[in-house]
């Protein structure tokens, strides 16, 4: 996943089933895409409550999803809304800067600032050592390292509340574990490939663990459940590193 694009690419719209459509924009990832699915994502949903039978958009990493009632709006008037929305959301990025226009097609992309405190190593990260030892790097600079970004949520996905956070330094980038553990704690903060992400609750996972928030991700009682949406930036904050 590049952190930047020169020039947004052209995309293509898919049928999905028979009540949707998907624009996938790029099959490499960088930002510049995430921000304009997620851009294209808002302008329709602007639009969705005087077009009868749109439903509500869902961006990917460099998608949108747009079901529709096909017994209320025809497939054609979809694609042309898709059509309008990537156009008129499709112009160069400089930067988070560029998400801060005004108007509908800009509502809720420039997203909150959540600072995530994060004991890093030892029973809250028990994959540091060996991210360090396969990185080549000190326990101290692979914590210094994945605390000095302001990560993206690209889309959350997988389980309920789980952000795909990027991009990571470069120096941090490794595969998936060769074998998933069955049980990975709530709150564990992980990387894979290019990206970070916390998990909500107890699950099954393959991403190397390498420490724990006390953050409540997911809350069924909260509206809306999950803390973090998409467009939303995530700073993690070191509270202790063990080895």
């Amino acid at each position: 996943m590049r952190e930047r694009s020169a020039a947004l690419p052209v995309p293509r719209i898919d049928v999905v089933g028979d009540a949707a459509l998907i624009a996938t924009l790029a099959n490499d990832l960088d930002l510049d895409v995430s921000r304009w699915a997620l851009r294209a994502a808002a302008w329709l949903e602007a639009r969705r409550p005087s077009i009868p039978g749109l439903g509500a958009p869902v961006p990917g990493h460099a998608s949108v999803l747009v079901p529709f009632d096909p017994d209320r709006l025809p497939e054609t008037a979809v694609r042309s809304l898709i059509a309008d929305a990537l156009e008129q959301t499709r112009r160069p990025f400089g930067g988070d800067r560029a998400d801060s226009g005004e108007g509908p097609a800009m509502h809720g992309v420039t997203g909150v600032l959540h600072e995530i405190a994060v004991s890093y190593g030892g029973a809250d990260g028990p994959d540091l050592a060996d991210v360090a030892a396969r990185t080549g790097l000190p326990l101290a600079e692979v914590v210094a390292l994945h605390a000095s970004v302001e990560y993206r949520v690209l889309v959350l996905g997988f389980v309920p509340g789980f952000p795909y956070l990027g991009i990571v330094p470069a120096a941090l980038e490794l595969p998936r574990r060769p074998t998933p553990r069955t049980r990975v704690p709530s709150g564990s903060v992980a990387i894979a490939g290019r990206q970070t992400g916390i998990y909500p609750f107890e699950t099954p996972g393959g991403w190397h663990l390498i420490g724990r928030t006390d953050v409540a991700l997911w809350d069924p009682l909260r509206e809306p459940p999950a803390l973090l949406a998409p467009g939303d930036r995530v700073r993690f904050i070191p509270t202790r590193v063990a080895g």
